[in-house]
Order: structure tokens, then C-alpha cells, then sequence
């Protein structure tokens, strides 16, 4: 046999796989292959709620995301098109505010970046006219404010292109700059403003009584029926409440500021298809907006202010460019009122400080240009007798119409305010606004001032084609208030003492009424009568529409002379206003027969002036501070609505 064979000897062998432009993965690929194999085994529902879940985690996170980058672009919580409309460096009433308060509830509070050291809400701080002793102090620290300001501008955008009626010491002439955002009012100190007084109580009580009245039964409309507690609309958007914005900041009412300030927010639009009336719109809701503006320095009514305006400005599209009396703010067609193709010089003669300011705001110049063509326009006229001015005026031609009727009531009276005010709001560089005054102050001395009997008192009438009229609007006691302001700055001293008799005389046409309240229009005794007053009035002008002419005059003269007898004036007639006035469930209403005081047959409507105008004016009246809105800072358009006069060039 055969021995066994030797065994083979051991070999060991090493496998090399070779895969070239591959790199080893640890397996990935097969993990993605067992993944991709459970995937498919799933149901074709599961897999559709699986896709459904994580799109709805990716949407999400997508929404975060850009509401993170917002925050980081704007860290005051203001939109990109607020900040651009804000100034560098507002003129602010600044007011207290609780630090653990939600600025969404806070009246007039947007959110602040740390750096602004003004607060929102209604004030309790009070502006001042500059002192002179500290003007250096400030002069340094306003420049310091605007460099940083002007610089974190830059940074942030870049530089915008500039683009119903009220019814001595001369500065030189330097012409009137173009308009700025850089045109800032003058510096004001601010301080801790005094308590208010009993009286200045008893307006806030007003206040807050018509304000009740009209949240409940007219809220976001535009006047209320306090009678039939109800509402009546002019124009559809919230008249009362945006006249009363600046009276409620005023009157430091936080809640009320607040609630209103969310409706116009959430619920003033202009987008709709309405006419309204270019003079009373203007000084109303443009007023209103501005001053809202400039004293609670909250972007939004700057906002709402700049896109009325423009809706607005089809009303001078016109030949002479002597705007229509209506515009449709939806559709943008202007057109003359339905009883006349004139429009009344009052009208387009008194929309000139809130069109002024608007473009000094924005820099946008055509609302400037456009009103301040108006002024030229009618500057250059025929028709005036020594500086007064008829109450009509051609859209077409541009020329006066109904020539030889001169009155300083209903379609003519804040022509002659507004020539004063423009002055004052610019500075007092227009000497030519300053002439017109002038002359038309002369005109009424020489034409339309007669004294009454058995009283002498002082009055202005109408003249009709050379005729005399002793007859008087109660709207023209907004006089002695623009005398007395004119005289303040350095005007002739002498328009003060006709400010004093024509003051006289408003207020005794509210004295000799049974009622203590003026009725619309009365006629004065020219001729010594027995048993007979100065003032008589006949049936139909007995009404009294909750005007504020007397207490606005009161307010000037009292701030301007200091003599406490117009308080105390001003306290009676509010007093008539709570006896034969006021109504119980929330409201005043105007009265048909002020000679009445057992019936005055109220009229079942509050004006929105009542709130804007009248009761503002009471409360600054009986204000122990001679500086509050200081006259030397402000300029109160024919509304009553507070706007900075320019600081000089």
C-alpha cells in the first residue's frame, strides 16, 4: 500500500476589491437602499401623511424664519414705510407709561427702540417755549440728537428726492424756504405739567360725558344724535373721533386716546367711493392727523395724514387752479357744489397750514406748491375794498364772483385768520401774508366797525354794495382772538384793544340771551331805543350750534393779557352748556331757541366741533400754566388742531 499523501500545505488569501473613482461610503448606500425598500412597502396612505406632515413643518419654519428677519430689520417693531416717515427728530408731547405694558394696549404706543427716550400716550408733560437762558445747552444737544439721527437715516434708507367754513416790530423778509424734513419746530424744553383745576376737571367731565355718548350710539361715525341716540354720516369717516385725537392727548383721557387710536388703525380707510368737502376735510381729518401727529409722535396718523392728502389733490386740477369745493376721495373726481360752479374764498383760502405742514413733514412738495398757488392767486386779484376780499371766487376763471358783498362771517372768515397764521407758521417771513393782514384789518375799521346802543358796543357788520348791515355771525368772534394773536407778535398794539371791545361784545351776545348761549347770527341797535337791548334777534337765527368762536377768542385773550375776568366768562358759558345742552344719556346736542330756557328744543346733533374745538379751547382757557401749547410754538389751525410753527432758516 500506498502511504497517505502529505496534505497540502495552508494557504491564506486576501480579497482586494478595486473601484476606481468610488471611496468607501460605510455602507451608506445600502442604508439608503433598505430605506428606500421600507418606503415602498408603506401604504400609499401612509406615505401621503408622512409628505403632509413634514410640509407642514417646513411651512412653518419658513414663517418663523421671516418673522425672525423682520424683527432683526426693524427692532422697534415698525414697519419699513413707518420708519421712512417718521422725521429724525419729531416735536413730541411726551407722556408716562407703565414698563410691563403691552404697547398693542397702551394709547398711541408703538414700540421704541432703547435709544428714543420719548414715551407714547396721552401727556402728562407739558411744551414750553424755548428759554433763552438754556437755548445754547439745547442748541448743543439738538445737534447731537440730529447728527445721530441724520446718520442712522442714511444707514437705514436713502435720502427721499424732495418733490363748510368757520368759518410795530416787523421781522425782515428772508423768503420762504422749500419745504424739508429737516424743517423741524423750535425747541421745547419739557416739563411736569401742574394738576388739573376744578374748572379744567369740569371740561373733562364734558368731555368724557359726549365721549360716552358717542362710543355707544355713533361710534367710528361721523357725528352723533344724542337725542335719538343714534348717528348722522357727512363723509363716513369718524369725524368725531379724529377731531377729538389732539383734544383727547390734551386732556391727558389714555383709554379714550388708545381706543380711538385702534380704530384708526384697523378701520379708517379711504379707499371709498365719497365726496367730501375739500375745506372741511382738510381742517378736520388732514388737521386732526397732523396734530395727532406732531403731539403723540405715533407714525400712524402721519401715515393716514400723507394718504389723504394725496386723495385730496385732484381738487386743483383745475383751469385756474382755484380748487373744486368737493373731490370723490375713492375715485379722484372733483367738482364744484351742486348749487353753484363757484367755490367760496373761505374755503380754498384756509387749507393752506395743514397742506404746508404735510409737505414739511414728507417732503413731498406739490401739497405746498398747490395751496400756496391759491394764496398767490388770490393776492393778485380785483375786486377786494381795501384788503377785504368777496365771498366767491370762478374755479373757471379765478376771478371773484358776487362782487361788492363784504363780510367777515360764513364764506369769508378764515381767509383773513389763515393770512395771520400762514405768517406766523412760516416764521414770519412772507411779508406779503403779513400786508394782507394788514390792510385787511384797516378795511374792517374803516368799512364794516360800528358801535351799538344803548351799550356801545363794538361789533363788525356787512356791507352789500355799499349798503351797511348791522348784522353779525356769531362766527366772527373768531376776531378778537386773531387781533389779540397778531398783536402778540408784533403786530400794532392797538389791534389788541379792538381784540378787547370786539371780546366784549361776543361775550354779551351770549349774556343777553335767556339761556346765557349766542344764537348763529344777530343784528345790533344802531339808534336809541327805550326798553330795547344791543342785540336783537329774530326766529330764525336762534340756534347755537355748540360753536367755539367765544371761547377761542376767551382762550387768546387770556393767555395774552393774563386778566382772569375771561375765565371766569368762559365758566359761565359752560355752565349753559351742562344746563340747556347736555343730554342725560351721553352727548350734547344743539338748540334751537337760546331765548328759551325752559324749552330750547334741542336739535338732536353734536357737532364734531364741539370736542375738537370747544372743549379744548375751555380746558386750555382755564389752564394754570400760561405755557401749556405755548402760542409761540404752535399755531392752531381754524379747527383748533395744534401745528409747530417753523423755526427761522
Amino acid at each position: 500500500m500506498y502511504p497517505p499523501a502529505s496534505p497540502a500545505p495552508h494557504r491564506d488569501f486576501i480579497s482586494v476589491t478595486l473601484n476606481f473613482g468610488q471611496s468607501y461610503d460605510g455602507s451608506k448606500s445600502r442604508r439608503r437602499r433598505s430605506c428606500w425598500r421600507k418606503w415602498k412597502q408603506l401604504s400609499r396612505l401612509q406615505r401621503n401623511v408622512i409628505l403632509l406632515v413634514l410640509a407642514f413643518l417646513g411651512l412653518g419654519g419658513l414663517l418663523s424664519y421671516i418673522s425672525v428677519a423682520d424683527q432683526w430689520k426693524a427692532p422697534n417693531g415698525r414697519s419699513a414705510d413707518e420708519q421712512k416717515m417718521r422725521p429724525a427728530n419729531p416735536p413730541v408731547l411726551p407722556a408716562p407709561q407703565k414698563a410691563e405694558a403691552n404697547p398693542e394696549d397702551v394709547p398711541g404706543v408703538l414700540p421704541q427702540a432703547t435709544r428714543r427716550h420719548f414715551r407714547r400716550g396721552p401727556p402728562n408733560l407739558q411744551i414750553r417755549a424755548p428759554n433763552k437762558d438754556s437755548e445754547d445747552r439745547r442748541l448743543d444737544a439738538t445737534q447731537r440728537r440730529e447728527g445721530t439721527a441724520d446718520a442712522a437715516q442714511q444707514e437705514e434708507h436713502p435720502q427721499r428726492t424732495l418733490v363748510s367754513w368757520r368759518g410795530a416790530m416787523i421781522e425782515p423778509e428772508q423768503g420762504t424756504d422749500e419745504p424739508s424734513r429737516k424743517a423741524e419746530a423750535p425747541t421745547r424744553t419739557q416739563n411736569q405739567p401742574a394738576p388739573p383745576n376744578e374748572r379744567q376737571k369740569a371740561v373733562v367731565d364734558a368731555f368724557r360725558h359726549a365721549w360716552a355718548g358717542y362710543r355707544k350710539f355713533a361710534w367710528g361715525h361721523d357725528e352723533l344724535k344724542p337725542v335719538s341716540r343714534s348717528f348722522s354720516e357727512w363723509f363716513g369717516l369718524g369725524l368725531t373721533l379724529i377731531d377729538s385725537l389732539d383734544t383727547m392727548w390734551i386732556l391727558g383721557l389714555k383709554k379714550e386716546f388708545g381706543e380711538a387710536r385702534r380704530w384708526v388703525s384697523k378701520k379708517l380707510r379711504f379707499e371709498k367711493d365719497v365726496d367730501v368737502n375739500l375745506f372741511e376735510s382738510t381742517i378736520r381729518v388732514l388737521g386732526g392727523l397732523l396734530s395727532a401727529y406732531h403731539l403723540s409722535g405715533d407714525a400712524l396718523f402721519l401715515q393716514k395724514a400723507e394718504d389723504f392728502g394725496n386723495r385730496l389733490m385732484p381738487a386743483f386740477q383745475t383751469p385756474s387752479k382755484i380748487p373744486y369745493s368737493d373731490v370723490n376721495i375713492g375715485t379722484g373726481v372733483a367738482h364744484p357744489p351742486r348749487w353753484t360752479s363757484d367755490s367760496t374764498v373761505a374755503e380754498v383760502t384756509s387749507i393752506q397750514l395743514e397742506f404746508r405742514e404735510l409737505s414739511r413733514l414728507t417732503g413731498v412738495k406739490k401739497f405746498q406748491e398747490a395751496a400756496e398757488e391759491v394764496t398767490r392767486r388770490v393776492h393778485a386779484l380785483s375786486g377786494k375794498k381795501d384788503g377785504l376780499v368777496p365771498m366767491f371766487i370762478s374755479t373757471h376763471s379765478g376771478l371773484f364772483t358776487h362782487l361788492g358783498v363784504f363780510t367777515l362771517g360764513a364764506r369769508a372768515d378764515s381767509y383773513y385768520e389763515y393770512l395771520l397764521k400762514q405768517w406766523i407758521q412760516g416764521g414770519k417771513q412772507d411779508t406779503q401774508l403779513r400786508d394782507d393782514y394788514l390792510e385787511a384789518v384797516e378795511g374792517i375799521r374803516k368799512h364794516l366797525l360800528r358801535r351799538s346802543e344803548p351799550s356801545k358796543l363794538t361789533f363788525v357788520g356787512e356791507l352789500a354794495h355799499g349798503r351797511f348791515s348791522a348784522k353779525m355771525d356769531h362766527l366772527v368772534c373768531f376776531l378778537p382772538g386773531t387781533l389779540a394773536l397778531g398783536a402778540h407778535h408784533g403786530l400794532p398794539a392797538d389791534h389788541m384793544e379792538l381784540a378787547r371791545a370786539l371780546m366784549d361784545t361776543c361775550y354779551q351776545m351770549n349774556r343777553q340771551m335767556e339761556t346765557g348761549l349766542s344764537p348763529e347770527i344777530v343784528h345790533f341797535n344802531l339808534h336809541p331805543q327805550k326798553a330795547q337791548k344791543d342785540v336783537q334777534v329774530k326766529p330764525a337765527d336762534r340756534h347755537n350750534l355748540l360753536r367755539p368762536e367765544t371761547v377761542e377768542s376767551l382762550f387768546y385773550l387770556h393767555r395774552l393779557t393774563g386778566d382772569p375776568k375771561y375765565q371766569d366768562w368762559g365758566w359761565a358759558l359752560l355752565q349753559s352748556f351742562n344746563t340747556y345742552t347736555r343730554v342725560p344719556s351721553g352727548g350734547y346736542s344743539s338748540i334751537s331757541n337760546v331765548q328759551d330756557p325752559h324749552n330750547p328744543q334741542p336739535r338732536d346733533k353734536m357737532e364734531s366741533f364741539f370736542l375738537g374745538e370747544t372743549l379744548k379751547y375751555l380746558y386750555l382757557l382755564f389752564s394754570d400754566d400760561a405755557d401749556l401749547l405755548s402760542l409761540d410754538a404752535y399755531v392752531f389751525n381754524t379747527e383748533a388742531h395744534p401745528l409747530p410753527i417753523w423755526a427761522p432758516a
